[in-house]
């Protein structure tokens, strides 16, 4: 990744309702990096599900936290960071699910793991998650390098 890029972010309350905000704002820069449509939606849904499951699971005992989202665009991917105030959790500890077993939910972390090129999850100390996603992308020649400038 390159990291000379700054993250853009958005930080919202632990509001179910905002989750549109959410999207716009991934699908915003999606449409800065000059993505196609199918990278786009990758990235947005896999950020929807991270983000729905620190609101509805991570942060369920804790009204008041914040969810926050970082993305950096690097020259040939998109790096998306999602950090919570939940309790530490295992990504690990999460089997990947047979795609054809029928259930209600649980889908999330297997639409990430299917979407997104790089996913990983790590503690923020006691409490709080730091989960990062990567899509590689192809650059466009005709898009200028975002420089942080």
């Amino acid at each position: 990744m390159d990291s000379g890029n700054p993250p853009v972010t958005l930080t919202i309350p632990n509001d179910p309702r905002l989750m549109p905000l959410v999207r716009g704002f991934v699908e915003t820069v999606c449409q800065v990096a000059d993505l196609d449509q199918a990278t786009t939606d990758a990235i947005v849904l896999a950020t929807n599900e991270a983000a729905s499951n620190a609101i509805r699971h991570a942060h369920r005992d804790c009204p008041e936290a914040l969810v926050k989202i970082e993305c950096r665009i690097g020259t040939a991917s998109v790096e998306v960071c999602l950090l919570d105030e939940g309790e530490p959790f295992d990504l690990a500890s999460v089997p990947n699910l047979d795609p054809a077993e029928v259930r209600v939910g649980g889908r999330g972390i297997f639409l990430m793991r299917a979407l997104m090129d790089e996913l990983d999850c790590r503690p923020r100390g006691e409490r709080g998650n730091a989960i990062r996603m990567v899509k590689h992308c192809q650059p466009n020649p005709n898009q200028p390098a975002v420089d942080g400038a």
